[in-house]
Formats: C-alpha cells, sequence, structure tokens
C-alpha cells in the first residue's frame, strides 16, 4: 500500500507503508513533548551506489531501557520502492562502495579489551558474508578504494613498541603534555598504508612524524594529497599544510607554507589540480571557509570560490574536471551549487527554503543522495537529479509528526549597531496573530561561528506548545552570512565577543517587543557551548530575562586558557593573551560581572567535556550561589562530553530547563510530563 504526500520541494511523491500498518485516521493535533523528540527516528548518512540504483542509509532509534540508541543500516531503491535492512548486527562503520560497485566495505571492531581495533570489511554486492580484509596492528581509520578496485588505501595509527605497551598496561601511561604525538590526551603518530586486494598484504607508503588531517589518491594510483601537522597542541590546526606524497617511495614534498589552517584535500580526476579548503591563503583568519585550487608540481595556488558568499561543504568533482559540486550555506537555507574550475562562475542548482545536505553521488554525478529538513519537516533521506529534475524522497522516518502541533516560523531581520543588519528565526504558536504579546525564548547557537538554520529543532515546538514565541538570531560572528559579519566580532574589526553580539541579540528582543510579538516582562534565554558563553554574559548585562538556562560555556577565560581552546579567542575574540592583555581577559568574562547577576540561572554541564571543560560551570554557579542576589542551580551530567549521549541525561536536562522556564518566566508550577509506557513493536507507527 501507498499513500500521496506533499514534499517541502512541492512535489508529490510515493512512500510505501511497511507490511501490516495502514494509513489511520490522523488525530487531533496536541502540543509536543521531550518524548516525542526523543522517540524520533534518525536518518542519515546516504550512500548511493555508483550506478545510482540504491542507497544505504543509517537509521537510530532510542532504546530507553538500555539508555542508548541503536542504529541500523537500510538499503532502499533508487525510486523507493524497495527498502529493508541491509546490515546485521554486528553493524559497521565508514561504509562506501568500490567505484564500480563490486563491493560495500567498512570498519568492524575485532578482538577484546586493550587489544580491540577497527579493521577494515568488504561484502560483495551480488551477496554473501562479510569478510575481514585487514588485520593490521592498530585501528585503521580513514581509508579509500583505489580507482580500479585493485587496493585500499588507509590511514592508521603508528603501532607502540611491545615494551612500551607492555609498560603502559601495567600503569606506566604517564602523559608527557605536547611530547612527541601527545597532547592532552595520549596519541600515536599517523601514516599511510595500502592493502593490495590480491596479495591480501599491507604496505606502509609514509614514515612521518605527523598527524594527518585530511587525504585523497590520485585517479591513477600513484600520489596521495593530504594534509598534516608535525605537533600535537590543540590550538595548533594553523600548522596543516597540504602536500604530495609518492605512493611507491612514501617521498614526501610540501607545497603550502604559510600561518592557515588546510584541509578537505581531493585530486582532479585529470590529475592535473588538488582542490583544499581554508579560510586564507596566508593567516588564520576568523572568515567563511574557500575552495582553493594548488598546481601539484609548481605549488602555485589560486582563490575558486570568490564569487560565492557563504559556507561550502562536501565539495565533490564533476569526472571531467571541469565542475566541482558542493553543498552551500547561505543564511539559514543550505542548497547545491556548482563551480566552474576555469571561469569560477557559481551556478545554483537547487532553490529550496531548508536545508538540502547532498551526501553522496553517483559515479557519473548525475544523480546524489541527500537529507532534507526545514523547521517542520524532520529529516529524510532523499535521491536527485544534478540535472535539475525533481527529486524522490525515499524514507518517511517520522510519520507521527502530524500529530503533533507545531510552530510557524518566518526569517525576520532588524537592525543593529555598526551597521549590521541581523538575521534570525522567529518561531511562534500555530495561528499566532501579533497584537497578543507572548512570553520569549531567546535562543543563542554555538560556535562563535554555529548558525541558526531552516531545519528541524523539537525545542521550538515543544515551546510553542507550551505558549512561547522563540527568537533565535544570527548574530555577527555567524557563519554562512558575508565575511563581514563573520568578522564582526573579532578585535580586528570591532570589539570581540560580548559587545556588538550581545547588542545583536538585544536588538532583536527589543524589535519583537516594538512589534507586539514579545512580551517584555515574560522573557527567558538559553544557550549551549557559545550560547552557554554569550548566554552568561548577557545576564551580567541586563537584569531584562526572567530565567537563564546556560549549558556547557565557559565564564572565566584566564583559567580556560590550557585546558580548553584559545586560539580563537587570543587570536579573534579577545586578543593577545591573559598575560599581555589582562585586562581584556578578565572584562570579557563572566564571572568577573557575576555581582550583576539578578536572573534565576540554570547551570549545566558534562563532566568528561573537554570543549569547553567543566570546572567553569562550577565556578560560575559557586559564585552566584556565594553572591546570593540570584536564584541558583547547577546540573553535573557524568559522562557526558559537550554534546549529551545518553538519553536519560538527555531528557533530565530538557525537562529540568523547561521547568526552570515555566517557573521563573511564567510563573506557574509546571507538571512535567510522564514517560509513556513502551508500545508494542506492532503498534508504533515508525516508516523508515
Amino acid at each position: 500500500m501507498a499513500y500521496s504526500i506533499r514534499s517541502s520541494f512541492g512535489v508529490a511523491v510515493l512512500v510505501s507503508l511497511l507490511p501490516g500498518l495502514a494509513a489511520a485516521q490522523s488525530p487531533e493535533p496536541r502540543p509536543m513533548t521531550v518524548d516525542d523528540a526523543l522517540d524520533m527516528v534518525s536518518v542519515g548518512s546516504p550512500l548511493i551506489s555508483p550506478d545510482g540504483s540504491w542507497v544505504l542509509y543509517s537509521r537510530r532509534t532510542l532504546d530507553w531501557d538500555e539508555n542508548e540508541y541503536d542504529t541500523e543500516y537500510w538499503r532502499v531503491s533508487a525510486d523507493g520502492s524497495e527498502r529493508y535492512r541491509f546490515i546485521g548486527e554486528d553493524g559497521g562503520s565508514g561504509f562506501q562502495f568500490s567505484p564500480n560497485g563490486t563491493w560495500l566495505s567498512f570498519r568492524r571492531p575485532v578482538g577484546e579489551g586493550a587489544g580491540r581495533t577497527q579493521q577494515l570489511f568488504v561484502m560483495r554486492m551480488a551477496g554473501g558474508e562479510a569478510v575481514q580484509l585487514t588485520k593490521h596492528a592498530t585501528s585503521v581509520a580513514s581509508y579509500q578504494w583505489a580507482d580500479d578496485e585493485s587496493a585500499v588505501f588507509f590511514q592508521a595509527d603508528d603501532e607502540k613498541p611491545d615494551s612500551i605497551a607492555r609498560e603502559e598496561k601495567n600503569g606506566a601511561d604517564a602523559i608527557f603534555v605536547d611530547e612527541g604525538p601527545n597532547g592532552q590526551t595520549a596519541d600515536q603518530w599517523q601514516n599511510l598504508w595500502v592493502f593490495d586486494m590480491a596479495s591480501k598484504e599491507s604496505r606502509q607508503i609514509t614514515d612521518q612524524e605527523f598527524l594527518i588531517g585530511s587525504w585523497d589518491v590520485s585517479s591513477d594510483g600513484a600520489w596521495i594529497a593530504l594534509t598534516a601537522r608535525n605537533r600535537n597542541r590543540r590550538n595548533d590546526a594553523d600548522l596543516n599544510e597540504v602536500h604530495v606524497a609518492n605512493v611507491q617511495t612514501g617521498a614526501l614534498r610540501r607545497l603550502t607554507d604559510n600561518d592557515a589552517p588546510e584541509g578537505g584535500v581531493s585530486w582532479s580526476p585529470d590529475g592535473e589540480m588538488i582542490l583544499y579548503t581554508a579560510a586564507d591563503d596566508e593567516a588564520w583568519m576568523n572568515r567563511n571557509t574557500k575552495l582553493w585550487l594548488i598546481d601539484p608540481e609548481t605549488g602555485e595556488h589560486r582563490l575558486l570560490s570568490d564569487r560565492f558568499e557563504g559556507s561550502p561543504s562536501n565539495a565533490t568533482w564533476t569526472p571531467d574536471s571541469r565542475r566541482i559540486l558542493f553543498n552551500g550555506q547561505q543564511g539559514t537555507d543550505t542548497n547545491l551549487f556548482s563551480i566552474d574550475v576555469e571561469s569560477g562562475e557559481v551556478s545554483q542548482l537547487t532553490q529550496r527554503e531548508g536545508t538540502l545536505s547532498a551526501g553522496s553521488f553517483a559515479k557519473d554525478r548525475s544523480r546524489y543522495a541527500f537529507t532534507f529538513s526545514d523547521y517542520r519537516t524532520p529529516t529524510d533521506i532523499w535521491i536527485g537529479s544534478t540535472d535539475g529534475g525533481d527529486p524522490v524522497r525515499l524514507t518517511e522516518a517520522n510519520p507521527q509528526v502530524s500529530e503533533w502541533v507545531l510552530a510557524d516560523m518566518e526569517v525576520i531581520d532588524w537592525a543593529s549597531v555598526g551597521d549590521f543588519t541581523i538575521e534570525g528565526l522567529l518561531h511562534t504558536p500555530p495561528g499566532y496573530e501579533e497584537g497578543d504579546p507572548l512570553p520569549l525564548m531567546l535562543n543563542i547557537h554555538g560556535g562563535p561561528a554555529g548558525v541558526f538554520a531552516n531545519s528541524w529543532r523539537a525545542s521550538y515546538h515543544i515551546y510553542a506548545g507550551l505558549g512561547y514565541a522563540s527568537l533565535s538570531p544570527n548574530v555577527r560572528g555567524s557563519r554562512s552570512y558575508s565575511d563581514r559579519l563573520r568578522e564582526g566580532n573579532t578585535v580586528q574589526k570591532g570589539d570581540g565577543i560580548g559587545f556588538g553580539d550581545f547588542q545583536d541579540l538585544m536588538h532583536g528582543v527589543d524589535h519583537l517587543i516594538e512589534s507586539g510579538i514579545a512580551d517584555p516582562d515574560r522573557l527567558g534565554v538559553r544557550g549551549w557551548s557559545y550560547g552557554g558563553i554569550l548566554g552568561g554574559w548577557t545576564i551580567t548585562q541586563t537584569d531584562r530575562f526572567k530565567a537563564a538556562s546556560i549549558g556547557a560555556g565557559v565564564y572565566d577565560w584566564t583559567s580556560e586558557y590550557g585546558p580548553g581552546f584559545n586560539n580563537d579567542v587570543r587570536l579573534w575574540h579577545i586578543g593577545g593573551t591573559p598575560w599581555d592583555n589582562p585586562e581584556a581577559w578578565r572584562n570579557q568574562s563572566a564571572l568577573t560581572h557575576a555581582t550583576q547577576v539578578t536572573t534565576p540561572t540554570l547551570l549545566i554541564h558534562g563532566i568528561n567535556d573537554t570543549t569547553d571543560t567543566e570546572q567553569q560551570s562550577m565556578m560560575f554557579y559557586a559564585a552566584l550561589r556565594d553572591i546570593g542576589k540570584a536564584d541558583v542551580r547547577y546540573l553535573r551530567f557524568p559522562r557526558e562530553p559537550h554534546g549529551f549521549r545518553e538519553p536519560r541525561h538527555q531528557r533530565i536536562r530538557d525537562v529540568e530547563e523547561l521547568r526552570w522556564m515555566q517557573t521563573h518566566v511564567l510563573g506557574v508550577e509546571w507538571t512535567p510530563w510522564t514517560r509513556p509506557a513502551k508500545k508494542d513493536d506492532d503498534e508504533k507507527k515508525v516508516i523508515s
């Protein structure tokens, strides 16, 4: 049985119902809950077969009892008519098709305990079981097929001598920070190898003391382009340079020598040029990513994407080496673009309001598999044609979305200080008409170079269901706009973080108050990472917010100098160091101004966060608690890194934030939802 749906692309497509499921009459829509968000199916990582006839994709579901998410890998035909699970319980990662579609390759763990490694496996597409290829001493990391399928190139850590490995196992595992391959954690140098499909033997190609960022093998298999650096300090990405390595001898030749971090290398199919990404060709600049071409013989390079304003990603050559296809984010939307290699002329191939991300292309680049979502459409898998033909939707992972009340959204803009126009997303409860001011939730994105996109985010709809409007500003420093906006939070161009970006937020709030949309007496603010940083700063600068929820932030820059990232703060957002510019480092820290905070504040942090270290939240909490001018609560989550992974922790985080906002913004005693009992499998309305 099949039914027709109206897609966000404006074309009707067919999605088949799984056997045994009938289309039930839709119930009256209800507000969305935190549990609805947790229970959603996530599909992604679309990988199209070389001939474009079918797509492999991942399907992630919640296992609440085990407090984890399970990932399966499914196969779907290009017309959506045939769909089934393709990889068994043993799973895998890093899936690739061999160039002619003979094999599907992937990584899978083997061994036990300290000897457990990731090795390369293959399955014949004609059928059969997975076969282990490599038995490397260390884990296989990234890998790539030779064009003729005769070999597989791969990256792996260097093996430790037996004497050192034995001593480490016995407890001699001190970390010599920033010595040898170590950074803040223990590490190994990395090198490139090749596995011969006929002999089943591996051969080492490079023999260097370096860390590899990206790499790509030339079509003739004779050369490897790579970016690498010879030091592992976490703030030294600018040491990455472009090199070429001879596959037979391992000899390395350096092509770039600057202070800019290069990445994303890719050979042209004709072997004449190497594509790479960098924000600049001289210095480490706070600018949008650019596409560059470099001659592997002479080292001469040129900027290719100077006519594109935004953020390009996943750049892919066409077989004739004349064009490059890429995902391009401009403002809140992402589409597929093409750039002419000779002229630099840019063509936009899709015109979608939302987030289209091409994940992989057929061998001839005529078709591509992609994900798409917009503000009211969760992510699904699609297949499209680069000639502009109508795309076909291959999955409908979350049909239950029709049961929920969803927010309305529009992209708005407003004037801010310094002659900047700021754009943002405004979400309102469905059917809202201006004139009845709403409680407003101000969202602050991560980054600082993050961006709020026109894509699915459950929190907008959950807050709308509780009667809130949400404003999500793309303040200065956000990517996907102009370099001027991106550099707007640098000390070389302005005041750094905490000044213009704060004004961008508040001018947006004032704009909604003046428009009659936001109630000035019912304002809340929330943010994570840089959103937590700027959120913490915001409550030291104004008492206009009734509540704040800030997570994974930094509140004292000086004490974070060693433990965390500091390249962006040192180079752009404050400038200098704590010892040569101490007043600025103190002044731009929320902790310095903690006595100004009167906003009830909920702090959240994962104990294993190494991006913004957890002690930052403990310091800010202790200060606010000791000062005693504001209600404050701190939730510390064991085992969690910068982005939370465990479902029960995610639920606690989200429910407690909502409780905090309801209490302090609306002044209500709110009773959270009770998580529904587990449904039987035959009652689940999940179509993947």
